[in-house]
């Protein structure tokens, strides 16, 4: 008997990427911008899904500036490839752990490697036994500069080998501390500190590492550049502060002999993230400013000249925003800068005269509701690419008519141009729903706005459950897309998603920070609960079904939320924190939370004080790597929800609350497989609680 294939029942293909988590994982996703010098290459970084489905890979894409060609891959291999930066002669720069002839297999660090502007196959430039990082290029020499992790005791990379080597025969994985802090975010600082080293070429011969820095974590998280003509190096460097803190100030260092002199050093803010200008005789840097247990950070933009004379100066002081980039204009007249705003991050021109005297002007240059990042411009100044995204689309390259924009009006009167979608790497997402931005008043009648995603159609009877989705930070906002925590996995499930701003959050001006500080179970919570509340009054939503969510300082609010209302139905709390007397001093940077985190602030805003009032259902989900958030957080919750909540142990001694656990992941939950289980459990748990309706788990959790 002949089997008849075109018989066979054939799985339905999903309605959109969110319908099916293995189709949502194996989405493109775009990051990174890289200009060529001449303004005629733009390559990005793509991560894609590898062939076991357990990690994704990073690939560099070319993507045509003038928008006529398609995106086309420049690499492939299984390492993959990562920090595209052109050289001055147009060749592409990149970092990579892919096999590398000249050293070891087992040896898997990144090393640095070229693609020629002529075309042929990548070659390595340049390895370390600590992998190689940190690449800076000159923009008028062929200089180049990179970072590499070394031994503390080791003078060169020779003796940093014969060190590392010991180690791992002995099997010696111990870190003897000298300096707070000790680890970061999900991995251990040291043994190994930062240093800088230029890369040395000449004709014939291979590449060799002149050491530029010596010992100390001085480069642990430093923001560098070098002048056009490649003489200096202008980076942040870390100096000790009070109480076990520490502080970046700005440094300038010479080139060809190590040279260090000091540009910033402000004992009452860090300044990072300098961007040093077209003619190399000015610095434009972010001043962002210590904290005090009544006053928040401001961030503003500074400008020094690299002789350091005169005194820094302050740009646009009375603008009420925060940068979060700056970019030169190629004559040197101002800066193309972005800075979030009323839910998104627009692109912004910032123009300032010769002199302190002189009015600095801020007009916007976007039009488009979205968020920019990786901001480069042309070398003409015509034209800005960047990448664009927004709740309606991930990251995607475009191209920002700047010339038209100046050409529109006088200053102060232009009018705001809307970016062009260049054709990327990955394709656009068909998304299962709409759309909406809705506001309202919080108790004290501070407007608070946020977005609302919703599934197209209506459901049976007409109304969708709603999940309340509160973000991180908590300086931070809902404008940007995001892979980790995004909402439409929830719509293409049938629910209503609320991303509110409330208090603390950035792009509201600084009193909308202020109100806030120190004050997380106040004006935060109330401007939450307003929002909820005008979006349970609209007539296709269903205030009956209800949850809330967070991670990080949002997974803070969801059990703020938990021991101060009964409203939800359930609550998801990931990388929370719970009890602050513990979270304060165990975090991976204790010093920075003890400035806002006083004693008295943590005894009035700590949730595990309200335990006994929670009754409603907890989804508790942490990782064991998470330093921000210690591990212990997420077990004592787990503990006191089982011994102390409104809801006790069953007596077959199962709980109604649930703990999903990672041994292995970190603040985010980022390898492919997990990401999956995180939905589908939460998915479950939603559905048990809020629609009245079992969802199987997946059979892999056992």
């Amino acid at each position: 008997m002949t089997e008849n294939t075109s018989a066979k029942q054939q799985t339905p293909a999903p309605a959109t990427p969110f319908h099916d988590l293995d189709a949502y994982n194996a989405v493109p996703r775009v990051s990174g911008l890289a200009l060529s010098p001449d303004g005629s290459r733009l390559v990005a970084s793509v991560q894609s899904l590898d062939p076991e489905a357990t990690a994704w890979r990073t690939a560099l894409w070319e993507v045509d500036p003038t928008g006529q060609a398609p995106a086309r891959r420049l690499t492939r291999s299984a390492k993959g490839e990562a920090a595209p930066v052109f050289t001055i002669n147009g060749d592409l720069l990149f970092t990579s752990a892919r096999p590398n002839p000249d050293v070891k297999e087992d040896d898997e660090v990144s090393s640095l490697w070229r693609l020629p502007a002529a075309g042929g196959e990548a070659e390595v430039v340049v390895s370390a036994p600590g992998g190689i990082g940190g690449v800076v290029t000159a923009r008028e020499a062929n200089v180049v500069t990179v970072t590499s992790q070394v031994m503390p005791s080791a003078e060169n990379l020779e003796q940093d080998e014969e060190i590392r080597k010991s180690r791992k025969d002995n099997k010696v994985g111990a870190i003897l501390h000298t300096t707070y802090p000790v680890r970061y975010w999900d991995h251990d600082l040291g043994p190994a500190e930062t240093r800088r080293f230029t890369v040395k070429e000449s004709d014939g011969a291979p590449a060799e590492l002149k050491q530029l820095t010596g010992p100390g974590f001085h480069l642990q998280f430093e923001d560098a550049e070098l002048t056009p003509d490649g003489s200096t190096l202008v980076t942040s460097w870390d100096v000790a502060d009070e109480k076990a803190s520490r502080r970046s100030i700005l440094v300038a260092i010479d080139m060809a002999t190590g040279e260090r002199r000091t540009l910033v050093d402000d004992p009452t803010a860090d300044s990072v993230d300098p961007a040093v200008s077209p003619d190399g005789t000015s610095v434009a840097y972010a001043i962002a400013t210590k904290t005090s247990p009544t006053t928040p950070p401001t961030v503003r933009l500074g400008l020094v000249s690299l002789e350091g004379e005169p005194d820094p100066r302050r740009l646009a002081d009375d603008w009420d925003r925060w940068a979060a980039s700056q970019v030169w204009l190629p004559d040197g007249s101002g800066l193309v800068v972005t800075a979030d705003e009323d839910g998104r991050c627009p692109v912004f021109l910032m123009i300032f005269g010769a002199t302190a005297d002189d009015e600095v002007t801020v007009e916007r240059v976007t039009t488009d509701a979205a968020t920019f990042s990786d901001v480069v411009v042309s070398p003409d100044g015509a034209t800005l690419y960047a990448l664009r995204s927004s709740y309606l689309a991930p990251n995607e390259p475009v191209r920002i008519d700047l010339a038209a924009f100046i050409a529109s009006g006088a200053p102060g009167e232009r009018t705001p141009v809307e970016a062009t979608a260049l054709p990327g790497p990955a394709p656009a997402l068909k998304l299962p729903g709409r759309l909406e931005e809705v506001e309202t008043q919080s108790s004290d009648g501070t407007r608070v706005r946020g977005w609302l995603a919703l599934p197209e159609d209506a459901p049976d009877g007409g109304k969708h459950p709603l999940l309340l989705w509160i973000h991180g930070g908590p300086l931070s906002s809902w404008n940007a897309w995001s892979w980790r925590w995004c909402p439409w996995i929830l719509v293409a499930a049938g629910y209503a998603v609320l991303l509110p701003d409330p208090a603390l959050s950035t792009g509201y001006g600084q009193d909308f920070i202020a109100r806030g500080w120190g004050r997380w179970g106040k004006e935060p919570y109330t401007d939450l609960m307003a929002l909820t509340d005008a979006v349970e009054a609209r007539d296709d939503i269903d205030e009956t079904r209800t949850a809330a969510m967070g991670g990080s300082f949002g997974g803070y609010m969801a059990n703020w939320v938990a021991g101060h209302t009964d409203r939800f139905k359930a609550v998801v709390t990931h990388a929370s924190l719970w009890a602050l007397d513990q979270f304060g001093p165990t975090t991976d940077d204790a010093t920075y939370w003890a400035n806002e985190m006083t004693t008295e602030m943590a005894e009035e805003n700590t949730p595990h004080k309200h335990v006994g009032q929670i009754t409603t259902p907890m989804l508790v989900i942490h990782g064991d790597r998470d330093y921000r958030v210690p591990i212990g957080e997420g077990l004592r919750l787990w503990y006191e929800l089982n011994t102390a909540s409104g809801l006790p142990i069953g007596d077959d001694g199962v709980s109604p609350h649930q703990f999903l656990y990672f041994p292995d992941e970190n603040h985010w939950v980022l390898t492919p497989q997990h990401a999956k289980i995180w939905y589908e459990v939460n998915l479950a748990f939603l559905a048990k609680h809020v629609l009245g309706e079992e969802r199987e788990l997946p059979q892999i959790l056992g």
